[in-house]
């Protein structure tokens, strides 16, 4: 028996007797008492609800039944020991409304929790609660149909906190921080500006990517207390399966913020869009408190040599991904979202502390549902006792073909180093950064032999960005690191940032609000600031509707050319040509109908250069502009009169000495038109 005793109170790891002298901290834990059944957890029907718990180490376990979230037990049922560590308990009547918990003796002591499969829970989880799925359905539930993606790289996802679209004064939406409030159509805000789910329509974008909306921690937002000023994102999983009561109409209802995320799914879907989860498996809210370690103590988390907790993530602990049981918890956490919700994508937290064989086994049984589904990832170098080799982050990119990650170093070309508020970037100036975006245009892959490669293998494992909920907003790191620049100055930069994002080859990725310069008022780490601090203001967005006009029109563009969407390293490799560009300046070429374009070829420049810029085209052309024509001085055929010009023009050819002149910073996207080679 190894019992610990920790700030929180005391850990028992249980009688080696009762697991036939094998230790939880044991590999052989894990070959003998593996359970590969699909039925943990609660399973309800009219006639019997049927429990099954995984807790090897337990001498006894009971079911704990309650008629309400806050009430005392009405019932305490003894569980049978059944095979690999499971208990059971059939009981025979309608079990619906009520509430329960395991009870379970690991040594001495005796733990009471909820259940880690719980389908639905009461005000702030503290109860599993029993009720008929179902039920929660949605009219046309069974009919929901996802908009159509062929591949990752067709995806503009749009990052998203619920309260922070809806609970503005001006958002005109009614169901405030609420699921109901993103599945409002037809709100408006100052000057009749479309909000909510009707802006995020409107701008093209493909994918709601939305922060935490599992059931987190009271510790972070009490649900109990809505009517007192709350805000946080949401990291401190609790119940992983049941979504969080904040956002639902009621929290006390446990059906209700069931079917109200159905019903946002459902609108979403009818809207065009995908929708993706942010997912936290990397660390729970509580190593100490949380059921994992109350139903089998020292099993579901991370241990140093020293026997305190792993802790990469900065968290107070990390998921042990790799033992068996908490792989096939993730594995069907994953899948239940996808089969009970309709869920289009995960988004995985600190992907980098989850191991790669955990990863490839989602993206397994998600290809056998549904291919189209996303898998991206922070797949940040982090430190914690998982083996280097087995660690799904960027220098394992090629372990895991089937998962995008968040190219940071795009990101930092871009913009400037995230924590040096100061230090430009490639679009304010910054000297040296071309390379940089170079790397990012051509989707983080081996480019030829050139040194552009950062992570992917292929472009799908790209995920290009420079915001996101993290750090500084663009338009607050653009002030810090730009303190004598104007603001028409600092919104080209800004503007460009966004061009490069959604011009190069990957998954690109925007952050709610920048497409109006969103602000958090310099603050880096907005995680639990004040609402003011976090909303949308849809009163900047009305003040700023040219810059989302701007950001529409770049999305639009990369949908309408698939030269920017090469599905794989080949094609880009085929395609993709660096053409010659002075400092503060990268050019390139997609030629020959890349991806099927429509246009022969395209040429890019991105300008950082705040003065006038003369460049020779590659001679391909004639060229006409298809975006950023505000920045173009001239585009000339070749120089008047001349004789090669002439001569190229007769033949048919290109013309030679082609020019483009551009004033100010931001980008330019010409073509060569031609016949589709589709």
């Amino acid at each position: 028996m190894s019992v610990q005793q920790e700030y929180q109170g005391t850990i028992d790891y249980g009688d080696l007797a009762v697991t036939e002298g094998i230790s939880v901290f044991d590999a052989e834990f894990d070959e003998k008492f593996r359970y590969e059944g699909d039925d943990l957890g609660a399973v309800y029907s009219p006639e019997q609800t049927r429990f099954r718990l995984w807790a090897p180490t337990a001498s006894e376990a009971k079911v704990v039944l309650y008629e309400s979230w806050d009430g005392t037990p009405v019932n305490e049922l003894p569980m049978q020991r059944d095979v690999q560590g499971t208990w059971t308990l059939t009981v025979a009547e309608d079990c619906r409304g009520l509430f329960y918990t395991y009870r379970v003796k690991v040594g001495e002591l005796w733990n009471e929790a909820v259940d880690p499969y719980a389908k639905a829970v009461g005000v702030n989880g503290d109860k599993a609660a029993i009720l008929d799925l179902r039920s929660t359905d949605p009219h046309g539930w069974e009919q929901d149909a996802k908009p159509p993606l062929e591949s990752p790289v067709d995806a503009v996802i749009y990052e998203l906190h619920l309260r922070d679209l809806s609970i503005h004064p001006s958002s005109g939406i009614r169901e405030k921080s609420k699921f109901l409030g993103l599945a409002e159509e037809g709100t408006r805000g100052p000057g009749g500006i479309p909000t909510g789910l009707n802006h995020i329509a409107g701008l093209g974008v493909t994918h709601v990517q939305l922060l935490p909306i599992f059931d987190y921690s009271r510790e972070s937002v009490d649900e109990s207390r809505l009517d007192a000023p709350h805000y946080n994102w949401g990291y401190d999983p609790l119940n992983y399966n049941v979504p969080e009561g904040s956002y639902a109409t009621d929290p006390y209802d446990p059906a209700a913020r069931i079917a109200e995320l159905k019903q946002l799914v459902q609108t979403l879907h009818a809207r065009g869009l995908r929708v993706i989860m942010d997912v936290v498996y990397n660390h729970v809210y509580d190593g100490y408190l949380i059921h994992f370690t109350k139903l089998v103590p020292g099993y579901y988390l991370r241990y140093k040599s020293d026997g305190t907790f792993s802790d990469g993530a900065f968290c107070g602990n990390e998921c042990a991904s790799e033992r068996l049981m908490m792989t096939k918890y993730i594995v069907d956490s994953i899948l239940y979202w996808v089969r009970e919700y309709h869920i289009d994508g995960f988004r995985f937290d600190l992907m980098g502390l989850i191991d790669t064989e955990t990863m490839n086994e989602i993206r397994r049984q998600l290809d056998e549902i549904d291919p189209s589904i996303l898998t991206i990832g922070e797949g940040w170098i982090m430190e914690t006792v998982l083996p280097k080799e087995r660690r799904a982050n960027q220098n394992n990119a090629g372990k895991v073909p089937g998962i995008g990650m968040f190219n940071d170093g795009l990101r930092d070309a871009v913009k400037g180093d995230i924590f040096i508020f100061d230090r430009k970037g490639f679009i304010s100036g910054g000297d040296g950064f071309e390379d940089g975006v170079m790397r990012g245009v051509a989707g983080g892959i081996d480019y030829d032999g050139v040194e552009l490669r950062q992570f992917a293998v292929e472009p799908i494992q790209s995920v290009n960005f420079v915001e996101c909920h993290d750090n500084h907003t663009l338009w607050d790191k653009i002030e810090l690191s730009t303190p004598s620049a104007s603001d028409d100055e600092r919104r080209a930069m800004h503007r460009l940032a966004s061009a490069i994002v959604l011009t190069s080859q990957g998954i690109p990725f925007l952050h709610a609000g920048q497409e109006f310069l969103r602000t958090k008022g310099g603050v880096e780490n907005s995680y639990k600031s004040p609402i003011e601090t976090n909303w949308l203001d849809w009163e900047r967005c009305a003040a700023h509707q040219d810059d989302v006009f701007y950001l529409r029109s770049l999305v639009s563009l990369r949908h309408a050319h698939p030269a920017f969407r090469l599905r794989t390293a080949d094609e880009i490799r085929a395609h993709l040509r660096f053409e010659a560009a002075p400092s503060h300046a990268v050019a390139y070429t997609l030629r020959d109908h890349a991806g099927g374009d429509p246009d022969r070829h395209l040429y890019v420049l991105y300008n950082a250069n705040p003065g006038a810029l003369s460049l020779v085209l590659p001679a391909l052309g004639p060229w006409e502009v298809r975006f950023g024509g505000e920045l173009v001085l001239a585009l000339q055929a070749g120089a008047s009169g001349g004789s090669a010009a002439a001569a190229g023009a007769a033949a048919g050819g290109p013309p030679a000495g082609a020019r483009l002149e551009v004033r100010g910073v931001g980008v330019v996207v010409l073509a060569v038109p031609g016949p589709s080679r589709k």
